[in-house]
């Protein structure tokens, strides 16, 4: 499949671009079948030597079925060459299968500790409250007891 798109050039922190036609498979900056214009961020948005076009071969390859990728087609369509739509992507920001999994497994664990807490906070509290009750029979037998020792 051929693709109309962006080849870097320029040095580090000076990019220029190349709009070339290649195949989808070659490398970014590899091999590519023709130069078809010129794109130089550095410049101002209004500045005319922005970006420089071969309208006429450009055509000729959109004819072929040359597909524009995103940015290169944003760019044709400001000069009416291509009819480009922002894409839509609903679940961009949604986590993905292992992050879900692993944050279901973190709840787990914090719900698990959570009733172990409460577990081990109940068994605190029964132990208190048990001997209490369980004293105050044996005083009451140990009550009983002496009056018929004494008798």
């Amino acid at each position: 499949m051929l693709k109309i798109r962006l080849a870097r050039g320029g040095a580090k922190k000076r990019p220029y671009y190349s709009i070339v036609v290649a195949d989808s498979h070659s490398p970014r900056d590899g091999r590519f079948i023709e130069k078809v214009g010129a794109y130089n961020p550095l410049l101002k948005k209004d500045d005319p030597n922005r970006m420089t076009l071969k309208v006429e071969r450009i055509e000729e390859w959109l004819k072929k079925g040359a597909q524009p990728t995103d940015r290169v087609a944003r760019e044709l369509a400001k000069h009416g060459l291509v009819k480009w739509q922002a894409g839509s992507n609903p679940k961009k920001g949604e986590p993905g299968t292992k992050a879900k999994e692993r944050a279901e497994e973190r709840a787990q664990r914090e719900a698990d500790r959570a009733a172990a807490a409460a577990a081990a906070a109940e068994a605190a509290a029964a132990p208190a409250e048990e001997p209490a009750v369980e004293e105050a029979p044996v005083e009451a037998a140990a009550a009983e007891e002496a009056p018929a020792g004494e008798a």
